[in-house]
């Protein structure tokens, strides 16, 4: 049930080893799933509960889960020590965790640990803390395996392009059922349910499906309405494939387009393109975003956009499929060949209560990069 071939998750555990070698830790405890997905193919849910992938400088593995991840961990990784920890009442995983890396031959080591990660609770960090805060010198390394899952194999990028290729017929499922009287929920099962019917999975998050007033709003929330005669649509869904992620953004119209629509598109295809020429190598995320708000901000809509203007995407796990490498104003991060990144230019403007939006997932190459997507940037509209 492994995504990739034993000489690929090989070369990722040299990786990791030569970064550790680096930073002179002798180990890293993982506790992010994509860590683990992306090391030893290790895929579940079982995050929301303690766990932990402890790696070695020389390589040696041990996986702490629960018993309820035991099989799941045998099935899909090639971890070959798994140690459960049982639950019960008053049970302290943290204390199991330690006697584990005893084993290990960690005392007194200098360790890593992924502190910023959904697997790890403020609660379930304050365990740790206080468990192994004496036991080992402790440092943190949240961001060691993010800065290597960054740039992509050609294994993934093979992922990548499949999980855009479902995006874009999911859309195309979707939209013969975009006009007047459809019903929200009707538009997300046809998108989710092309997916799954053709071999991809869930997303690390909902799709956003938004009409309406809602059409403003970039997070998904529960509650459905049906389109109206003359509306406006904001969808932001993802392909997925072994948990690879290509996601798009969409604002579409029921009935024509008001004048504001077409003056926020034309806004938004401009950023787009500024975007994509900013993505190349010898440019950082910062120059990215600061592309996208030099255009905004000529066209007199710096209220109307956000403070990021996208991110890198990847293997991804709930509750978000953003990768933590953002195009922010400042961000120095550099723009390398071979990373999956996807640009959004939304644009709520509140005033008018109109939205516009434009998003898709990019390849980057030596030069200009290349969109997964084969969906048209244009002002879509059933009128």
């Amino acid at each position: 049930m492994l995504h990739f071939t034993p000489d690929e998750f090989e070369r990722r555990r040299a990786r990791l080893s030569a970064e550790m070698a680096e930073r002179k830790l002798d180990a890293v405890m993982l506790f992010a799933q994509d860590s683990m997905f992306w090391l030893t193919g290790y895929d579940t849910f079982g995050f929301c509960f303690f766990q932990c992938l402890v790696v070695k400088a020389d390589g040696e593995m041990r996986l702490l889960t629960r018993s309820a991840d035991l099989r799941q961990a045998r099935a899909t990784s090639n971890i070959e020590t798994v140690v459960v920890w049982r639950d019960r009442g008053g049970a302290n995983p943290a204390i199991e965790l330690r006697d584990m890396m005893d084993d290990m031959g960690l005392l007194g080591a200098r360790v890593g640990v992924e502190w910023s990660t959904h697997g790890l609770t403020a609660a379930n960090g304050k365990l740790v803390e206080e468990k192994l805060g004496s036991f080992a010198a402790l440092t943190d390394a949240s961001d060691l395996v993010p800065a290597l899952r960054v740039i992509k194999s050609e294994a993934e990028i093979a992922y990548a392009r499949e999980a855009a290729r479902l995006g874009d017929e999911a859309f195309e499922a979707m939209w013969p059922l975009v006009r007047e009287g459809a019903d929200e929920g009707a538009l997300l099962h046809a998108l989710q349910g092309d997916i799954l019917l053709k071999g991809g999975d869930y997303p690390a998050n909902p799709f956003i499906l938004g009409s309406g007033e809602d059409a403003l709003l970039c997070r998904y929330k529960s509650g459905r309405r049906t389109l109206s005669a003359q509306d406006q649509l904001t969808i932001e869904w993802s392909g997925v494939k072994a948990q690879y992620h290509a996601p798009l953004m969409r604002t579409v119209i029921v009935g024509r387009p008001l004048m504001r629509h077409e003056e926020l598109f034309a806004a938004g295809a401009e950023a787009l393109k500024a975007v994509e020429e900013a993505m190349r190598p010898g440019q950082t995320f910062g120059d990215v975003f600061d592309a996208h708000a030099r255009v905004m901000e000529a066209h007199d809509l710096a209220r109307h956009r956000l403070a990021a203007c996208g991110y890198s995407v990847g293997a991804r796990f709930a509750p978000s499929w953003m990768d933590p490498q953002m195009f922010v104003s400042g961000n120095a991060e550099p723009i390398r060949p071979n990373m999956t990144l996807f640009a959004h230019m939304i644009i709520m403007d509140s005033d008018s209560g109109a939205a516009m939006c434009l998003g898709q997932t990019y390849l980057t190459t030596e030069g200009a990069p290349e969109c997964l997507s084969r969906l048209p940037i244009e002002l879509k509209a059933t009128g």
